[in-house]
C-alpha cells in the first residue's frame, strides 16, 4: 500500500509540473489566433500557420527527442523541454513592442516562437512520459498517461481563456512574461526526482519501431484533427457568430476531458484498450458534429465538452496497447514516435482547415474533423487483431 501511495505522489507530482509547463501552451491557443488575425490582421490561412507549426515542429523533432530520452536520460529531456518552452515566451515580449516591427516582422517573431515551443513540447512531454513510466511501474502505464493527460488539458483548458484575458487586459508581452516563468515552477517541482537507468539490450533501427507504432498512431493522427480544428477555430467561429464565452470552449472541452479521465483513466490498463478507443472516438465524432450544427453557443459548448470526453482516452488506450508491445529499451522512442501521429494531425489540420474556413466557412471544419472520428473507428477495426491489445512484452 506504501508502494502504490509513492506511486500516486510521484505521478501527482510530475503531473502538476506537466500543468505549469503546457500553460505556456495553452496561453498561446488564446493569445496567438487573435493577435495575428486582429493585430496583424491577416487571414485565417496565417492562423492557422502560426498555430500548426508548433505541432509540426514537435512532429519533426520528436523521434529525435524519444532517440535522446533512451540514449541520454529521459529526466534530462524533459528538462530541456523545460527551458525551452520558457525560451518561447521571448518573442512575445518582443512583439510587445510591435510599434517599432512591421507585420512581417511580428509575424515572424510569432512564428519562431512557436518553433521553440513545437520543439520544447517534443522533449518535455516524450522525457516526462518516459521518465513517469519507470518511476511508476510498468503496471501503471495507463494511469500515468491518463494524469498527464488531465494535466496537460487542463493547462490548455485553463491557459485559453486565461492567455485571452491577459492579451485583452495587458498585452501580448504579459502573456510572454508568463511563458516565461511558468516552466521554471515547473523545474522547481521536478528537481528532486531521481534520475532512471538507462535501459540496456539491442536497439531496433527506426523502421523496426515503426512497425510497432503505426497502426496506433493512425488512429490518435484522426482523433487529432478534431482538437486541432476545436483549439485553433472554435473562438473565431464564436466571435463570427457573435456569441458570448468565446473562451470557454476550450474551457468546456478540457474540464471534460479530465473529468472522464478521473472517473474511467484506469479503462485502458484493465479491460480491452482497443474497444475504449473506438467508443471514444464516436463520441468525440457526436460532438464535432454538434458544433457544426449548433444553433447557439451553449450546443456549441456542449459539443466542445463531448469532444473532450471522446478524446480523453484515446491516447492512453492507444498508448498502453503500444507500451504492451515494444521492449523497455526502447520505450522513450516508440513512444515519441507514436505522438507524432498527434503532431502530425495538429500541424496538417491547422493551415488546411484554415483554407477550408475560407472556402466552406467554419462549421465545414467540424464537419470535416467529425467525419475522420468516424475514419479512425473503422481504421483500427480493419488494422488492428483485437487479440494484440492484450499482449505483454
Amino acid at each position: 500500500m506504501s508502494i502504490l501511495h509513492k506511486q500516486n505522489r510521484i505521478i501527482l507530482r510530475m503531473s502538476g509540473a506537466m500543468f505549469c509547463a503546457y500553460l505556456t501552451i495553452g496561453f498561446s491557443l488564446g493569445v496567438i489566433p487573435v493577435f495575428v488575425h486582429q493585430q496583424l490582421q491577416l487571414n485565417d490561412m496565417y492562423v492557422g500557420l502560426a498555430v500548426g507549426l508548433q505541432f509540426l515542429t514537435t512532429l519533426i523533432s520528436r523521434p529525435y527527442a524519444g532517440r535522446w530520452a533512451d540514449k541520454k536520460g529521459a529526466r534530462g529531456a524533459t528538462f530541456i523541454g523545460f527551458a525551452l518552452c520558457s525560451a518561447s515566451g521571448i518573442g512575445l515580449l518582443i512583439c510587445y513592442d510591435k510599434m517599432t516591427l512591421d507585420t512581417h516582422s511580428l509575424f515572424m517573431l510569432i512564428l519562431s516562437s512557436r518553433v521553440i515551443l513545437g520543439i520544447g513540447e517534443s522533449f518535455l512531454l516524450t522525457g516526462n512520459l518516459t521518465w513517469a513510466t519507470y518511476l511508476a511501474g510498468a503496471n501503471r502505464v495507463g494511469t500515468v498517461i491518463s494524469w498527464n493527460g488531465m494535466a496537460t488539458y487542463g493547462a490548455l483548458a485553463a491557459g485559453a481563456p486565461l492567455g485571452l484575458l491577459v492579451y485583452e487586459t495587458a498585452g501580448i508581452g504579459a502573456a510572454g512574461g508568463l511563458t516565461l516563468l511558468l516552466p521554471l515552477l515547473a523545474w522547481l517541482l521536478d528537481a528532486g526526482l531521481p534520475a532512471i537507468p538507462r535501459a540496456l539490450g539491442q536497439r531496433l533501427p527506426l523502421s523496426g519501431i515503426i512497425a510497432f507504432i503505426w497502426r496506433p498512431g493512425v488512429g490518435l493522427l484522426l482523433q487529432g484533427i478534431g482538437f486541432a480544428v476545436l483549439s485553433t477555430f472554435t473562438l473565431l467561429f464564436f466571435r463570427e457568430q457573435e456569441w458570448s464565452l468565446a473562451g470557454f470552449s476550450l474551457t468546456a472541452f478540457g474540464c471534460a476531458f479530465i473529468l472522464v479521465r478521473l472517473l474511467f483513466g484506469h479503462l485502458p490498463d484493465r479491460s480491452d484498450c482497443l474497444r475504449v478507443a473506438r467508443v471514444s472516438l464516436f463520441i468525440e465524432a457526436v460532438g464535432l458534429l454538434l458544433i457544426a450544427i449548433s444553433p447557439h453557443p451553449m450546443f456549441a459548448l456542449l459539443g466542445a465538452a463531448l469532444t473532450g470526453c471522446g478524446c480523453s482516452l484515446i491516447f492512453p488506450a492507444l498508448g498502453v496497447y503500444l507500451v504492451r508491445l515494444v521492449p523497455e529499451n526502447v520505450r522513450g522512442t516508440a513512444l515519441g514516435g507514436y505522438s507524432a501521429f498527434q503532431d502530425l494531425a495538429y500541424g496538417l489540420a491547422g493551415p488546411l482547415a484554415g483554407l477550408l474556413a475560407i472556402y466552406g466557412g467554419y462549421r465545414s471544419l467540424f464537419l470535416f474533423a467529425s467525419g475522420t472520428a468516424l475514419l479512425g473507428i473503422l481504421l483500427l477495426t480493419l488494422l488492428i487483431n483485437p487479440s494484440s491489445s492484450h499482449q505483454r512484452t
